[in-house]
């Protein structure tokens, strides 16, 4: 019998071909994102998320539109979805915004459009426009504040 020892190849060297170019094609795809403005984009949704009284209070406004109510009948509550499933644009150091987020209602489904500056702290709404979507025969746009 002999004792002869085997030298098992290291990690590096079993592992280099295929571990350089997942490597590289990683640096690459971060390079692209950060280069692309998409943390811009983030940081506008963390601003929406975290700002919900731009939400709430435009939420009232459509409930207290009597149009909008027969269309789409009780309207549930804006959830934390809503808004990360929307567009949303913030520009002006965070002073204005441009939105859109879904609302549901207990007839009909749709989208809330918003425009608003703030103004010493309150949101100050330029527009808020309801479109629905859903069901088919009940599509159309209600201005609840029209863009001036």
């Amino acid at each position: 019998m002999h004792d002869e020892l085997i030298e098992q190849k290291s990690w590096w060297k079993k592992n280099w071909k295929w571990f350089l170019p997942v490597s590289m094609l990683i640096l690459i795809v971060t390079a692209v994102l950060f280069s692309s403005g998409i943390g811009g984009i983030t940081n506008n949704y963390a601003q929406a998320y975290s700002d919900e009284d731009l939400y709430q209070d435009a939420l009232e406004q459509v409930k207290s539109n009597s149009k909008a109510i027969e269309v789409l009948g009780e309207i549930q509550p804006i959830d934390k979805l809503a808004i990360l499933e929307g567009e949303v644009e913030y520009s002006n150091q965070n002073q204005s915004v441009s939105s859109s987020i879904r609302i549901v209602g207990s007839k009909a489904r749709g989208r809330i459009d918003i425009l608003a500056n703030r103004v010493q702290g309150k949101w100050n709404y330029e527009k808020i426009k309801l479109r629905i979507k859903s069901p088919p025969q009940k599509k159309q746009s209600i201005n609840i504040i029209p863009a001036e």
